[in-house]
C-alpha cells in the first residue's frame, strides 16, 4: 500500500505534517476530514523520494514557481487563493482561521501582505466582500459582488469554487489564445532577424566586387547592395529609432486615444477582428452567467460583465444594454441592437429569459463560444503560417537571387 505525506490545517488554524498509508489520495483526505484536518497538500512518496502532489493544494507549486523576484500578486496567485480558500472553508474551518493558514503558506512577501491586510479587515469584523473593497483595483468588482452575494445566502464557499472555476476557464481560454500565438511570433522574429543579417552582414561582402560595375550592375543588384550599404551604416541609428519608438508607441497605447484606435483597427481587421469579437463575447457572457446564478441583479450583472470586457469599442457598444433593461426591456432585444452577437447566441438568451434559466443559458453559450474561438484561432493561423513562411523565404530568396546577378554581371565583363 503506498504511503502519502500530508499537510493540513486544524481548525485553529495551525499546521499539522504527517505520513500515512493508504490506497489512494482521496483516502487520505477523507481520514484528514474525518479527524479534523482540513487537507492542503497529499503527497504520495516513490522509491526515487519525489513525490506527486495532489491537486488539494497549488500552494507547493506556487511557491517553487516564485522563487524569484517578487513581482507582486497576480491572476495566478488570486486563482490559487480562491481555491484553497474554498478548500477550507468547505471542510468547516472559519474564515478568519483559514486566512490565517493562507498567510503561512504565501509564496511571496506581496501576498503575505494582501492575506494579511484582509485578515485583519475580517478579525475588525468586515465581511470578506469588505475586505476585497480596498483592493478594488485586484480582484475587481465581479469577484467582489460575487463574494457579496455568497455572504448575503450563506454560500460563500460554494461562491469561491464558482469563482475558482471561473478564472480557471478564463485562464484556459486566455492561454489558448496566447499559445496559438508563439509560434508565428517566432516566425516573425526569425524573419527579421534574418533579414537584417543578410542585408547587414553578408551583402556588404559583396560590396568590393561590385564596386567596379556601377550602373551595368542590374537594378535587383543596385537596389540590395544599397540596401546592404544603408543597414551596415546606420546600423546603430536603425537601433536607437527602436529604442524609442516602441516605448513611446506602448506609452500612447496605454493612452484613451491609443487604447481606442487599437481596439478599432484589431476590429477591422480580417479573421482576426471576428475572432476578437468572440473571444470578448465569450468573456462577457461567462461573467454575466455566473453572476446571475449567484443572485446578483441583472442591471448590476450587466455592468460589470461589461468591464470585463477588454476591447474598448465593444465595451462602449454594451453601455445602452442596461438602461434598455431598466425601461423594461427584454436583455435578447437590448444585445441585439449592439450588433455584437450572433443569432445563435440571441435566440439562447431569448430561450433563457423565457424559461427563467438566464444564467444558464449564457454559461451555455459561453461553452459553445470557447469551442468557436479556438476554432478561429485554428483557421487563422492556418492562414498566418504559411503565408509568413512564404514572406520569409520570398524575402531571402530575393537578396540571393540578386547576389547571383550581380555575380553573372561580373562574369560576363570579365569573359
Amino acid at each position: 500500500m503506498p504511503e502519502f505525506v500530508w499537510r493540513a490545517a486544524k481548525a485553529d488554524g495551525s499546521i499539522r505534517e504527517g505520513k500515512t498509508a493508504a490506497a489512494s489520495r482521496e483516502a487520505v483526505s477523507r481520514q484528514l476530514l474525518g479527524q479534523g484536518l482540513t487537507p492542503l497538500k497529499v503527497v504520495e512518496t516513490t522509491a526515487s523520494g519525489i513525490g506527486r502532489t495532489a491537486p488539494a493544494s497549488a500552494s507547493a507549486t506556487a511557491k517553487s514557481a516564485f522563487r524569484g523576484r517578487d513581482k507582486g500578486v497576480g491572476n495566478a496567485d488570486i486563482h490559487v487563493l480562491t481555491n484553497e480558500l474554498a478548500v477550507m472553508l468547505r471542510a468547516g474551518l472559519p474564515l478568519d482561521h483559514a486566512l490565517r493558514v493562507l498567510i503561512g503558506m504565501a509564496p511571496r512577501p506581496s501576498v503575505g501582505a494582501l492575506l494579511d491586510d484582509i485578515f485583519k479587515s475580517v478579525k475588525a469584523g468586515r465581511g470578506l466582500s469588505q475586505a476585497l473593497a480596498p483592493h478594488q483595483a485586484l480582484f475587481g468588482d465581479f469577484y467582489i459582488n460575487m463574494v457579496r452575494s455568497g455572504e448575503a445566502g450563506g454560500q460563500l464557499a460554494e461562491v469561491l469554487d464558482r469563482l475558482a472555476e471561473h478564472l480557471e476557464r478564463l485562464r484556459a481560454l486566455r492561454e489558448s489564445v496566447i499559445s496559438a500565438l508563439i509560434y508565428p511570433a517566432i516566425l516573425v522574429f526569425v524573419a527579421a532577424i534574418s533579414v537584417v543579417l543578410m542585408l547587414g552582414v553578408v551583402v556588404p561582402q559583396f560590396e568590393t566586387l561590385f564596386s567596379d560595375l556601377g550602373d551595368a550592375l542590374p537594378m535587383p543588384t543596385r537596389i540590395i547592395v544599397a540596401a546592404g550599404h544603408f543597414f551596415s551604416d546606420w546600423w546603430w541609428a536603425m537601433a536607437l529609432a527602436v529604442a524609442v519608438i516602441v516605448p513611446g508607441l506602448r506609452r500612447w497605447l496605454a493612452t484613451p486615444a491609443g487604447r481606442s484606435w487599437r481596439d478599432k483597427a484589431l476590429l477591422k481587421l480580417p479573421v482576426i477582428g471576428a475572432v476578437t469579437q468572440k473571444y470578448e463575447a465569450t468573456r462577457f457572457t461567462r461573467s454575466m452567467g455566473t453572476l446571475l446564478g449567484n443572485g446578483v441583479p441583472i442591471v448590476t450583472a450587466l455592468r460589470i460583465a461589461a468591464d470585463t470586457m477588454s476591447n474598448h469599442r465593444l465595451r462602449a457598444a454594451m453601455e445602452g444594454v442596461a438602461p434598455a433593461i431598466k425601461q423594461g426591456g427584454r436583455l435578447a432585444d437590448a444585445l441585439q441592437a449592439t450588433g455584437l452577437f450572433t443569432p445563435l447566441a440571441l435566440n439562447m438568451v431569448r430561450l433563457g429569459e423565457e424559461t427563467g434559466r438566464l444564467d444558464a443559458m449564457l454559461l451555455e453559450l459561453a461553452r459553445i463560444h470557447d469551442g468557436e474561438v479556438e476554432s478561429g484561432i485554428k483557421r487563422l493561423l492556418a492562414l498566418l503560417e504559411p503565408a509568413l513562411i512564404l514572406l520569409l523565404g520570398a524575402a531571402i530568396a530575393s537578396i540571393i537571387v540578386a547576389i547571383l546577378l550581380g555575380i553573372l554581371s561580373v562574369n560576363e565583363l570579365a569573359g
